[in-house]
């Protein structure tokens, strides 16, 4: 009988430590072997806001200036915690330029660039939803700033990243003319998660879980790109 009992115990401790194993090559998978410097820092930028509302669903109308702030949002934490200093170039539904501005968009873009140098930050990450004529069109895709080399290895990183975890994501990241990625010089990349003029992804784009899920994929990317 005692040694029926050893034997249940080893092989229950046999079988904890195989669970503890497999949990730990899990989380390895989505975390770096070290954590990051603290100093490093994170600037991400939430597009459009306040007056420009940017795309809207096809069904739901749902605005893009708010999806772009909670995915922002959720990108933030996650970033938190994985030990990183954030900075938000908008953290509420306002946009940035001055009241006064009588072109508008161009104070928001100089108001995101002066955030962006101020905050010395080691990436920028650009938050937006797609939209196109064609409503078939579907799936994230990652930009880079055509002269930006560490930008252009971040988004292929970020793009890859994506694409494991979602089929139907771009798999090769592309050059993008976008002020936001021109006008600095550190890696940025401007994401395009997915397309509101699609009614399948504009429903998935509104999930908690799916928003969740993406937004861990691209800080999978970064760390790697890290």
């Amino acid at each position: 009988m005692f040694l029926i009992l050893k034997r249940k115990w080893i092989l229950l401790f046999l079988c904890l430590l195989f669970v503890v194993a497999s949990v730990v090559v899990y989380f390895s998978a989505i975390r770096p072997t070290s954590m990051p410097k603290p100093e490093r820092c994170i600037v991400v930028d939430a597009g459009h806001g306040g007056i420009d509302n940017g795309a809207s669903g096809k069904t739901t109308g749902v605005l893009e200036s708010e999806l772009n702030l909670a995915y922002a949002q959720t990108l933030q934490s996650l970033f938190e915690e994985f030990g990183f200093r954030v900075v938000m170039t908008r953290s509420n539904p306002e946009g940035l330029y001055a009241l006064t501005a009588a072109n508008k968009k161009k104070s928001d873009m100089q108001k995101r660039k002066t955030i962006i140098d101020q905050a010395q930050a080691d990436v920028v990450i650009s938050v937006h939803m797609n939209s196109f004529p064609l409503s078939s069109c579907q799936g994230a895709q990652v930009y880079y700033a055509i002269d930006n080399e560490e930008g252009q290895r971040l988004a292929q990183s970020v793009q890859s990243s994506i694409a494991q975890g979602f089929s139907s994501a771009r798999k090769t990241a592309t050059v993008g003319d976008f002020y936001i990625l021109n006008c600095t010089q550190k890696p940025a990349i401007l994401v395009e998660f997915g397309f509101l003029s699609n009614p399948e992804e504009e429903q998935k784009l509104q999930q908690e879980e799916y928003r969740k899920q993406i937004c861990l994929n691209v800080v999978g990317g970064v760390l790697l790109f890290l």
